[in-house]
């Protein structure tokens, strides 16, 4: 083979490779869709979180919660503050302004419905689209919680 076969089956080659990562990276899954969270303590499931994208960035409401038959049925959010103060956490946005970053989402917040408190999050796919981690932080990432919720079918 020649030089010139050569350097055209390399380029190819390359070519060819950086398309199919570039069409692999395209199709990786996203976090839009619904999520079930997991209590760190029982393992059960705890709530049903929407996410969805509006204006580039991403959002998450609660669209369900899954209370023992002792609990509040319709809580609200007896410790938030401000304009959330005692309203129902079914329907309530709590995760706001992620900006797309690599293969994450971060840059926004996350509120904690069970002691009212917002937290920087961070947030991205895993197991193939089946699990997303999400990181809530205090300042820095070192300091802080990861959970992993389950795609909700």
């Amino acid at each position: 083979m020649t030089a010139n076969r050569w350097l055209g089956l390399a380029t190819l080659t390359v070519l060819f490779a950086s398309s199919a990562m570039a069409q692999a990276q395209a199709q990786a899954p996203s976090p839009v869709g619904r999520w079930t969270t997991i209590d760190d303590e029982t393992k059960k499931p705890k709530s049903v979180i929407a996410i969805y994208e509006e204006g580039g960035k991403l959002f998450g409401k609660i669209e369900k919660t899954f209370p023992e038959p002792n609990e509040e049925q319709n809580p609200v959010c007896k410790k938030c503050e401000g304009a959330l103060k005692d309203k129902p956490i079914i329907g309530m946005v709590i995760m706001r302004d992620l900006k797309k970053d690599d293969d994450e989402w971060s840059g926004g917040t996350i509120l904690d419905p069970s002691n009212g408190k917002t937290y920087k999050v961070k947030i991205s796919v895993e197991d193939g689209g089946k699990k997303l981690k999400v990181r809530g932080y205090i300042g820095l990432s070192l300091i802080g919680r990861t959970q992993h919720w389950v795609r909700a079918e």
